[in-house]
């Protein structure tokens, strides 16, 4: 993922306090953001992006059973020294690099489970008065520049908050925060309406919200007046609406492919296509899907992968 210059955006906020049930049994004792896609959980490739758009300081918002998390990010003096030791040197620098020296974690618990807007209020004390991204993990976004990079030059660019954005089917708007803006057409443009996942037949548009966010410090204001919303959460949607009262906030149609990770399918597609883009394993594993007996494996009898042919 190439980087772009640094900017004045230092906080990352991850909310990771959901209990990920449509992954149960999976998710019982480990948190759905550690789900791995390849070899990396979910949440070092949300840290990874959020990095590479100028973030130091990482703000994680907890939940019970995400102690593995804080785990991952830590450093593991007794792994590291059996890796020494066995002259493992490639796995050993992959281990330490999974935070850089330059970034700090802070953790806090969000104590009891009222929704996104709730969970971003909680990181009010650790981001302070600054501008500050937001970033969904469940959302897996391939790009050549962070999608968070892109969106922090909107913020320069704009001086408001940004919302990243993409057209789903009608019939999935009860999905997601939807917003109407000024110029359909547009990869920027400002928001008119902002609404918290309506029904296909009242929705204002198919331009959903889809987990990365810029915003101005000014929203931990609107959510703590906003009270709860949809669902008795309070949703930063609402919170977004009562803040485009004050000032603009802008809709950006990012460059790159998502994965709805939240979604066994979504997770299975993200799998396979970065396991194909993996510089080591890509080149096998393409050859294995080559020769694999489709039918027969959704049919549930052995699949048989047919051997490759020499070349003469």
């Amino acid at each position: 993922m190439r980087t772009i210059p640094k900017t004045a955006i230092r906080t990352a906020v991850f909310p990771v306090a959901g209990r990920g049930t449509r992954f149960l049994p999976a998710t019982k004792a480990s948190p759905k953001e550690m789900l791995p896609v390849v070899d990396k959980p979910l949440i070092q490739y949300a840290v990874e992006e959020a990095l590479a758009a100028g973030a130091r300081r990482l703000v994680f918002v907890t939940g019970a059973s995400k102690r593995a998390i804080e785990d991952h990010f830590d450093s593991d003096q007794e792994l590291e020294h059996m890796l020494e030791s066995q002259g493992k040197s490639d796995l050993l620098n992959q281990l330490r690099s999974v935070l850089p020296s330059y970034a700090s974690c802070i953790y806090i618990r969000q104590p009891a489970p009222l929704g996104l807007g709730h969970a971003v209020l909680c990181a009010q004390p650790a981001v302070g008065s600054e501008p500050f991204f937001v970033h969904l993990a469940d959302d897996l976004i391939k790009s050549d520049v962070a999608c968070l990079a892109q969106m922090a030059e909107v913020y320069a660019a704009k001086n408001a908050s940004v919302l990243g954005v993409e057209v789903v089917p009608h019939k999935d708007t009860e999905k997601y925060g939807i917003v109407a803006v000024e110029a359909d057409r547009s990869a920027t443009s400002r928001v008119k309406s902002i609404v918290e996942k309506p029904k296909p037949e009242k929705a204002p548009s198919n331009l959903a919200v889809v987990g990365r966010y810029v915003l101005a410090p000014a929203i931990f204001e609107h959510l703590e007046r906003i009270g709860r919303g949809a669902g008795g959460e309070i949703q930063l949607t609402d919170g977004i609406a009562a803040l485009m009262g004050e000032e603009a906030v802008y809709a950006y149609r990012f460059t790159g492919k998502r994965y709805d990770c939240g979604s066994k399918l979504g997770y299975l597609q993200a799998t396979v296509e970065y396991a194909l883009g993996h510089p080591s394993l890509g080149k096998g594993f393409k050859q294995y899907l080559k020769g694999l007996d489709v039918e027969a494996a959704a049919g549930g009898r052995p699949a048989r992968a047919t051997p490759a042919r020499r070349k003469k």
